[in-house]
């Protein structure tokens, strides 16, 4: 089975945003084009130069790319919509990757773009009786594995609120971020309970916004005179979905292990040589138990690296220097995309701020309602 390293090589050449934030009257369309313009700009590319489009939505209604994208030009591209819950950035990504890798196509616009709304899982309308799963909230299944993370480690919860406490602080560097005010311990520890031990400042909000990456091929690099040292190399892609674990309850984790450890090994990339890791952090635990799974560091020893300063920018690995999904928000579609537009910003050397000294590997990770995972690679 090929994987993206024999194919052509494929590098992101732009990146743009429209700021995360709360539930707004701003249309989608202004969101989407503000982010798209933004990074057909950092590449230098105009939208005539793309050959093809991917939107990632999971709360807006079908076809959302058509009314943004032709604000950009009726170019005749072909654009295709992905919907893979949180993870439908990362799809669209990956899909595009693909595309470019595989020749059918030499520049890609991925665009992430969403508005809060009310949406229902289909699982919920399948009209087959579930015995369990419909009165499990997500963060009462996090709550749970929150507590059994304390009983079978050293931590205890007022240790997993500071994953809070260090991307609330990353968040409040990010202009981008939905959440930009740094937190202390006690403020995250005395926010309204939402379930078990879990505080709202240890929880994703999810509000509005979007991100866009702009993908090429090296002959198109060369055609639109791209300076090459800006272009950030996409290494592997790695997409699975749950099976079955002796422990079903860790799916989440055991999922994201078997999905980076793919991703790694495609780039031929060890876990000790990343410098910059964006994650699924929707929840505070859900940080110790990834990056344990992930390999920087051993099964239990997560919030001892954290209190030592190793996930923190300037650390051994940059963990969510962005704010993560606690702090940098969770629009949903955007999520994934903008995960890249970050590592792309990091390795570039141009995040200000949050800069992790001499980063040169990154790693993006989503899962999607727990059912789905992708990771990416990239490099310089």
């Amino acid at each position: 089975m090929k994987t993206l390293k024999d194919m052509r090589p494929v590098y992101v050449v732009g990146i743009g945003w429209h700021a995360y934030q709360d539930p707004s009257d701003i249309s989608f369309v202004t969101l989407g084009l503000t982010a798209a313009r933004a990074a057909l700009n950092d590449a230098g590319v105009p939208f005539a130069g793309v050959d093809c489009a991917y939107v990632a939505r999971a709360l807006l209604g079908m076809a959302c790319g058509r009314p943004i994208l032709r604000h950009l030009g009726a170019t005749g591209l072909p654009i295709t919509h992905v919907e893979n819950a949180s993870a439908s950035g990362s799809t669209a990504f990956r899909n595009a990757c693909i595309e470019v890798a595989s020749g059918i196509a030499d520049t890609a616009l991925v665009l992430g773009v969403d508005k809060r709304a009310p949406v229902a899982r289909a699982e919920s309308q399948t009209g087959i009786e579930q015995l369990a799963g419909e009165y499990i909230a997500p963060f009462t299944h996090f709550a749970l594995l929150a507590d059994k993370y304390v009983h079978r480690s050293d931590a205890d919860m007022r240790d997993i609120a500071l994953v809070a406490v260090k991307n609330h602080n990353n968040g409040a560097l990010n202009p981008n971020a939905q959440r930009q005010k740094k937190r202390t311990l006690d403020e995250v520890l005395g926010g309204r309970r939402v379930s078990g031990d879990l505080t709202v400042l240890q929880c994703t909000p999810v509000g509005e916004g979007a991100a866009a990456v702009v993908v090429m091929s090296e002959d198109a690099i060369k055609a639109h005179g791209i300076d090459q040292a800006r272009a950030v190399r996409v290494l592997s892609s790695a997409a699975k979905s749950q099976a079955v674990y002796d422990d079903a309850t860790s799916f989440d984790e055991l999922l994201t292990q078997a999905t980076c450890q793919q991703a790694l090994k495609e780039a031929g990339v060890a876990p000790a040589s990343l410098d910059v890791v964006e994650l699924h952090d929707a929840f505070t635990i859900e940080e110790a138990l990834y990056v344990e799974a992930m390999g920087l560091c051993k099964s239990g020893q997560a919030i001892a690296a954290l209190k030592a300063g190793e996930f923190h920018i300037g650390g051994r690995v940059a963990v969510s220097p962005s704010g993560g999904l606690i702090a940098m928000g969770h629009p949903i579609g955007p999520t994934g995309v903008g995960q890249i537009a970050e590592i792309t910003l990091q390795l570039r050397g141009e995040a200000g701020q949050r800069q992790q000294p001499k980063a040169r590997a990154g790693l993006a990770h989503m899962v999607g309602v727990g059912a789905v995972c992708y990771a990416h690679v990239l490099s310089i």
